[in-house]
């Protein structure tokens, strides 16, 4: 009988572990990040917006700090970003845009300079970025730039929703320049496959 309890202790205590070690993998998924500021709402919208997407944000080498301010412009810099909270009052709508500022911190610390020329040529833009600029979501330099096309395809490939407001609606748009599945085959060789083996998630809203 004290044998039988034990197997029963060990084998509760294994799958004990095994649903931690499947919790962690799962919430790794959406990045490593840490915020300052920022309300308990306000930091759920943001975790949602991540793990709605279907590419595997932890893939970035680094522990991004998101910054959670009422009035700032939202903007990205290697290691942060930053994210205006009004933009957070609404909703699903600030998904897209928060998928586009985690997008740059793959391109700041996975692409290469090769492979950000070879981008910059597919998706359209004039040039990759403008150093220290800030331009918000809808600057006027933004959709002219490889580097903000790179991001809102990703945000766009990887969430292909309705509620997506990267979603593109005309040919011109700045997700619009290569299709998801062509975008997700070029960007998973870049990456050695890292980040963009599951399928994309569609959802209706």
């Amino acid at each position: 009988m004290l044998l039988v309890v034990r197997r029963l202790v060990i084998t509760g205590l294994l799958l004990a572990l095994a649903g931690l070690w499947l919790a962690g993998s799962a919430s790794a998924r959406g990045g490593h990040y840490v915020f300052d500021g920022g309300t308990a709402r306000q930091q759920a919208q943001v975790r949602a917006a991540l793990d709605v997407s279907s590419f595997d944000w932890s893939v970035v080498p680094a522990t991004i700090t998101i910054h959670l301010h009422s009035g700032t412009d939202t903007y990205a810099t290697k290691g942060d970003i930053w994210i205006d909270t009004r933009l957070l009052a609404s909703g699903v709508f600030s998904w897209g845009p928060i998928q586009h500022e985690y997008a740059h911190q793959v391109d700041f610390f996975l692409l290469n300079d090769d492979q950000r020329a070879q981008l910059n040529t597919l998706l359209g833009g004039t040039l990759w970025s403008h150093d220290a600029t800030r331009a918000g979501l809808h600057g006027p330099d933004h959709a002219t730039l490889g580097a903000e096309r790179f991001a809102s395809t990703l945000a766009w490939a990887y969430w292909q929703s309705d509620g997506n407001a990267l979603k593109p609606q005309s040919k011109k748009d700045e997700a619009a320049a290569m299709a998801p599945a062509q975008f997700r085959a070029l960007l998973q060789k870049m990456l050695g496959g890292a980040g963009t083996a599951p399928p994309p998630i569609v959802t209706a809203g």
